[in-house]
Parts: C-alpha cells; structure tokens; sequence
C-alpha cells in the first residue's frame, strides 16, 4: 500500500501527529531527495525524541520516476511505503503523480493524507476571493512559456503559479507586461523565518522585490483574474477584421508565438 505523506513547508512544527505515526510504521520509503528526507527524520527524531525504523529510503523523483515503477511494483503491493516531497503536498506539481496513477492503473491500495500546501496556503494569505487555477511551474522558457502566461491570464479566476528564485524576476517582467492593471499577491518562503508578503499593483510588488537585492527561497505568485469587464482578443478575431497586413500582422504576434514579419509574410503570401 502507497500513502501519500505531506511534509512541511518550512516549518518543523507543522507535520502532523498522523503523518509521524505513518512514518513510524513505514517499511518503505520513497521521496524526492534522499538527503532532505534524512534530515527531517533527523530533526523530527530529535525535537520529538522518537526513533524511526532503519528502513530502506530511496528516490523517486521526475527524472527517475517511469523507470523506478517497475522497481518499486512489488513493494506497493505486499508493503507499507511511504511518499514524501521536498517540502508540501505530495502529487501537487510533483512526481509523486506517477505513483498516484500507477496505483490507480494496477489496482494497488493507496491513501494520502492532509497536510501543509503553499497552494492553498499562498491563496488564504493573499485575500484574494473567488474562484483560482493551480498552474504550478510555467515551462522554463520559449513560446510555450508565453503562450501558457497568456492563457492562465485569459481566464476569469485568479491565477497561482510556483517559481523557481533564478526566473521570479522574469515572471514578474512579463506579468508587467501582459497583466499591467493586475494586483497581485506574492509569497516568499511560507512558513519560514524570512516570510514576506507582497501585494499590490504588478509594478509595485516588482520594485519590492527587486529591492531586496536577491531572489532566494521558495516563491508563489498569485495574480488575479481577468474582470468581466476586460476585452479578450482572440487570433480569429483579429484575422477577421479588415485591417491593413502590417498592422494586423503586429496584433497576430502580440496574440502569438510568431514574429510579425512571420505573420506578414503569411497574410501577404509571402510577397
């Protein structure tokens, strides 16, 4: 049997009495890194003054993953193993989805219990009311990248995104860009000894940011939806309009991932 365990997210004290129970009882565990998953046993052994069995621990992680199924097949069946993340909730923009679906598809018994998320956590914090979309870590870079922005700003909930420390100030420059009148609310390090909130107009939270002269830590970013009220220009509508080539084939690439002269070529027939 698979159980799904949350860790905290930075803070020791919020693991649970239930989630230490089902460590103790483990015969098997499976996490993201070996060594982050060491070192909570370590330091819940030490503040609660309890022993966890030396059972085997090993990785299980997005680049290892697919091939570890098979591996680990025989222990989801006739054991009691244990997933953990880094630091949240297991299977939330995380490999422990794999495991999840691999039960599901075999048949295999598997539980997952409540716990710490920045997700939800974030989103409390922010005030923000209404409905939200989870789109967890935007791909890294190039038009899939941007496109992705474009569609979590279309919609009419509020948007929350994780982000790595080393692409924060990029995310935020395009939310300058794309989302100008947008407030935004952004989470720093949750639950840890230098959380910060910052919330306002995408500009202001920027500068705050930036004044702080580094990036380090844990971020989630939560932008508002789009209001009933904003217009949506869609590629079809702005091709169906009778506009010059060059100016509409300016509008198709601020809606896209082409270049204008990609564009101009295309409704020019490449005269």
């Amino acid at each position: 049997m698979l159980t799904l365990v949350p860790t905290p997210l930075g803070n020791l004290g919020d693991i649970t009495y239930r989630a230490v129970e089902t460590l103790r009882e483990a015969q098997y565990v499976l996490c993201e890194d070996t060594r982050v998953t060491r070192k909570l046993l370590r330091l819940l052994s030490e503040r609660l003054g309890i022993d966890f069995p030396n059972i085997p621990i090993e990785s299980f992680h997005e680049h290892n993953g697919p091939r570890r199924l098979p591996e680990v097949a025989e222990a989801l069946r006739g054991e009691r193993v244990v997933y953990l993340s880094d630091a949240g909730m297991p299977a939330i923009s995380d490999p422990g989805k794999l495991l999840v679906n691999f039960c599901q598809e075999e048949g295999i018994d598997y539980d997952v219990l409540p716990g710490p998320s920045a997700v939800v956590t974030a989103y409390a914090a922010s005030g923000f009311s209404g409905r939200f979309a989870f789109w967890g870590f935007l791909p890294h870079k190039g038009p899939e990248r941007v496109r992705s922005l474009r569609e979590a700003l279309a919609q009419p909930p509020d948007a929350i995104f994780y982000e790595a420390p080393h692409r924060l100030f990029k995310l935020l420059e395009a939310l300058r860009r794309e989302a100008p009148d947008r407030r935004v609310f952004v989470a720093k390090e949750l639950s840890k000894k230098h959380q910060r909130y910052f919330l306002g107009p995408i500009a202001e939270v920027y500068e705050a940011i930036e004044a702080l002269g580094e990036a380090r830590g844990e971020w989630v970013v939560v932008v508002e939806g789009r209001h009933q009220t904003e217009a949506v220009l869609r590629l079809e509508d702005v091709l169906d309009l009778d506009l010059p080539p060059k100016l509409k084939a300016k509008l198709l690439a601020r809606l896209s991932d082409r270049s204008v002269k990609e564009w101009y070529a295309l409704l020019t027939g490449g005269k």
